[in-house]
């Protein structure tokens, strides 16, 4: 079934986010390394942007490496972060041209120098632009982002740049990395695990979850837009009748 023919085009989700998981036990079911599996992972990305792109979500949020990553096998991180490269730099043109905005959500300056580098070089080079937001997690966890707010507030307050009861449910976004953008509407997982996996954890208040059994490096494009079909047959009630 082609998916993409039954969207309602009006009533796509603004912001989507995206666990991606399941590279490793792909390798491993066709008896591979790790690594194989987040190398076709990274084609699922580029493909899944452009899907994003092609139905006009305003923001796209994928979950590419999380605070808890570092506890994987060095060799398998130094991979990742060859990928991480090799993604900017064959896709930066396009994205530019295609007026999408990179932002990063973690702290990535603790990844090597030239990586680190090569994120600096693209988020300047698309600041400027407003069709679609692209936001990558990178070394992202939750519960840190939403520690960090809360430090970001506490020094606003004692600097007198706010007053303690400027500070809301709403005004506590502003100091989360997504500051700007839409609450999450809808929470993809690949892979078949039912669970959050510390992401986006204040933004998916009321975000609705579409969980699958496939694994990310089987997830297309035809996957993406059944999740956006799903989305769409729900009566999102925001704790109301």
């Amino acid at each position: 079934m082609n998916y993409y023919e039954k969207l309602d085009l009006e009533n796509i989700p603004k912001h989507v986010g995206i666990i991606m998981d399941g590279n490793g036990r792909w390798a491993k079911n066709r008896n591979m390394p790790r690594t194989f599996g987040h190398k076709e992972g990274t084609k699922r990305v580029i493909e899944i942007v452009e899907a994003a792109y092609k139905i006009n979500i305003k923001s796209l949020t994928l979950y590419a490496f999380s605070t808890e990553n570092w506890k994987r096998p060095s060799d398998e991180i130094s991979k990742l972060m060859d990928l991480l490269a090799f993604y900017i730099k064959s896709q930066l043109e396009k994205i530019k041209k295609n007026n999408v905005k990179i932002k990063v959500l973690g702290d990535y300056t603790v990844f090597p120098e030239q990586i680190v580098k090569l994120i600096d070089g693209a988020l300047q080079e698309t600041k400027s632009n407003d069709k679609m937001i692209l936001n990558i997690g990178l070394n992202y966890g939750g519960q840190s982002e939403i520690v960090r707010a809360s430090k970001n507030i506490y020094k606003d307050i004692i600097s007198g740049k706010i007053n303690i009861d400027d500070i809301n449910t709403e005004s506590f976004k502003d100091y989360l990395y997504t500051s700007g953008q839409d609450d999450l509407d809808l929470l993809i997982r690949p892979s078949g695990e039912l669970r959050v996996s510390n992401f986006l954890l204040y933004q998916l208040a009321y975000s609705e979850f579409y969980f699958s059994n496939i694994l990310w490096p089987d997830f297309h494009e035809n996957e993406f837009y059944k999740a956006i079909y799903d989305f769409q047959q729900r009566n999102r009630r925001y704790g109301g009748l």
